[in-house]
C-alpha cells in the first residue's frame, strides 16, 4: 500500500485519484528535444555518454507502486531486481521495448516498438495515466498513440517554464534574491552583460536557456574570453539572436535543491530540500538532511509558495525542483533554476521515506567506473559484501547502515552499445551522520572499482 506516500500526493494532486495507474516514463534529459531548433552556445551541443544516460531510466522502478508500470529499454537484471523487491521497491509491472537504441532515449524506443505500444494501449481504462519525467512533443505524441492521457501539462507549458531565462524572470519580477546576472536575448544584451559583470576579477557563467547537465554552459573568466565568445557568435550570422542568462560566479557554502509538488488546483505541498553535489555543473548526488538552519528552510519553502503561485499561472502543474545556493556570504539565493519535471532527487523520494527515517543521513552519489567487461549484479553484491544495505536493514529496530543501489544499468550500457568502457553505479549510503555517510560512499567506490579491476 503506497499509504500517503510521495506516489499517493503525488497521483492526488496531478489527477486527482490517489488509486490511480501511472505508467512512468522516465525519459531523462528531455531537455535535448526542448532545445531542438533553439540558439546554441559554441561547442556546447556535443553529446557524450548517450547510451549510459539513456540507461538511468531504469531508476524509474523505485517510483513504481504494485499498481503502476515503468517503460524501460531493456530487462532488470534478474539479481538487481530481486535484490530491490527484498526492500519493498520496484513492485510495479515492468513494460520493456521491442528493441533499444543506445543512442535514443526511452519515448523513440518505445514509439518505435509495436507490441510494447499495444501493452501500453491495453492499460487505457480510464484511470490509467502516462507520467514522463518531462514532457516535450514525443511524449504527446507516444500519449496519442496509445490513447493514455498525460498527467501533466502540454508540452509547450513545460518547455516555456523551464526556460532559465523564464526562472531569471520570475525571480526578478517576484522579488527573490537573485544572483547578481541578466538574461539576454540578442548579442547587444549579450555584450552588455559581459561588460557588466565580468569585470574587477569576476567570473561569469552563460547558460543556455535550455541546456542540461553541464551542457549549454561556458564559464568566462576574463573580459578577453567575453570578447572572443562574443565574435564566435557574430561570425555564424543570421538574426543575432541568443538565448541565454548570464550569471556572477559565487563562492557558495553550499548547492541546494528543493522540491514541491503542485497541485492542478495551484496549491503548493513543499516535499524535500537537498545539498546538491555538482562538479563542472554536472549533478552528482544530493546530501540530506542539508546543512541548513530552520529559518533558512522556510525561506525556501516560502519561495516554493511564490514560484507555484507564478507557475500555475502559466497553467502549470506537477512536481516541481528548484535550484538554489547558499553564498559563502551566507546569502540564500533561493532561485537559480527551476525544473518543472523530475530530477535524479524525486526517484530517491520513496526510499528516502522507508529508510532514512529521523534523525538518520543519506548521500545519493554516482560511483564511476571503466569495466573491461559486462558485470552481473550478484558480482556488485559479492563485491560490496556487507557495506549492501540489506532487507535486514530496513527496520527502525536494527537501523543498520548500508549503501543502497538506486541504478544498475548504467554500469555495462556503454560497454554493452560498444562505446568506451565509462560506466556508473548509482547509489544511495544510508547511516547516522554525514561522517558515516561519506565512509560508506568511500568504502562502496574502493569495493566496486577492484571489482571492475579484475579479469
Amino acid at each position: 500500500m503506497a499509504g500517503d506516500g510521495f506516489t499517493t500526493r503525488l497521483k492526488t494532486a496531478l489527477v486527482g485519484d490517489a488509486g490511480a495507474r501511472f505508467v512512468y516514463l522516465n525519459n531523462f534529459e528531455v531537455e535535448r528535444a526542448w532545445a531542438r531548433g533553439e540558439p546554441r552556445l559554441p561547442g556546447t551541443g556535443l553529446s557524450f555518454a548517450l547510451a549510459t544516460v539513456n540507461r538511468m531510466e531504469e531508476v524509474g522502478v523505485l517510483l513504481s507502486e504494485e499498481v503502476d508500470a515503468v517503460v524501460l529499454k531493456a530487462p532488470v537484471d534478474p539479481g538487481y531486481a530481486a535484490y530491490l523487491e527484498s526492500l519493498g521497491l520496484a513492485t510495479g509491472t515492468r513494460l520493456v521495448v521491442d528493441h533499444s537504441e543506445p543512442d535514443r532515449c526511452v519515448t523513440a524506443d518505445a514509439l518505435a516498438s509495436p507490441r510494447l505500444l499495444a501493452d501500453l494501449a491495453a492499460l487505457a481504462d480510464g484511470r490509467t495515466y502516462l507520467l514522463p519525467l518531462g514532457v516535450s512533443t514525443d511524449e504527446e505524441r507516444l500519449a496519442e498513440v496509445v490513447g493514455i492521457p498525460l498527467a501533466t501539462p502540454s508540452a509547450a507549458i513545460c518547455k516555456r517554464v523551464n526556460g532559465k531565462i523564464f526562472s531569471r524572470e520570475l525571480v526578478d519580477a517576484a522579488g527573490l534574491t537573485p544572483v547578481p546576472g541578466a538574461v539576454c536575448r540578442t548579442l547587444d544584451e549579450l555584450a552588455a552583460a559581459l561588460d557588466t559583470h565580468l569585470t574587477g576579477g569576476n567570473r561569469v557563467v552563460v547558460k543556455e536557456s535550455l541546456g542540461v547537465s553541464g551542457r549549454g554552459m561556458v564559464v568566462l573568466d576574463s573580459p578577453r574570453r567575453g570578447e572572443r565568445l562574443l565574435r564566435m557568435l557574430a561570425r555564424r550570422g543570421g538574426t543575432g539572436a541568443v538565448s541565454v542568462v548570464v550569471e556572477r560566479w559565487l563562492d557558495k557554502q553550499a548547492d541546494l535543491n528543493y522540491q514541491f509538488i503542485l497541485g492542478r488546483d495551484g496549491q503548493v505541498r513543499f516535499e524535500t530540500v537537498k545539498a546538491a553535489l555538482t562538479a563542472n555543473g554536472v549533478h552528482r548526488g544530493h546530501l540530506f538532511p542539508p546543512p541548513l538552519r530552520p529559518d533558512q528552510v522556510t525561506q525556501l519553502e516560502d519561495a516554493a509558495q511564490v514560484i507555484g503561485k507564478a507557475l500555475a499561472g502559466e497553467g502549470y502543474f506537477g512536481l516541481v525542483g528548484v535550484d538554489a545556493i547558499l553564498a559563502a556570504d551566507g546569502t540564500l539565493h533561493p532561485c537559480l533554476e527551476i525544473n518543472a519535471r523530475f530530477n535524479m532527487a524525486t526517484y530517491q523520494n520513496r526510499v528516502a521515506e522507508r529508510f532514512v527515517t529521523a534523525g538518520r543521513y543519506a548521500l545519493a552519489t554516482a560511483v564511476e567506473l571503466r569495466p573491461g567487461r559486462a558485470h552481473g549484479f550478484d558480482e556488485v553484491r559479492r563485491a560490496l559484501g556487507g557495506l549492501l544495505y540489506q532487507p535486514g536493514h530496513a527496520t527502525r529496530e536494527t537501523g543498520a547502515p548500508g549503501v543502497l543501489i538506486n541504478n544498475f544499468a548504467t554500469l555495462n550500457a556503454a560497454l554493452l552499445a560498444g562505446r568506451e568502457p565509462y560506466g556508473r553505479v548509482y547509489a544511495i549510503c544510508i547511516g547516522d551522520d554525514v561522517d558515516d555517510v561519506q565512509r560508506l560512499s568511500a568504502a562502496a567506490e574502493s569495493a566496486l572499482q577492484r571489482m571492475v579491476a579484475q579479469p
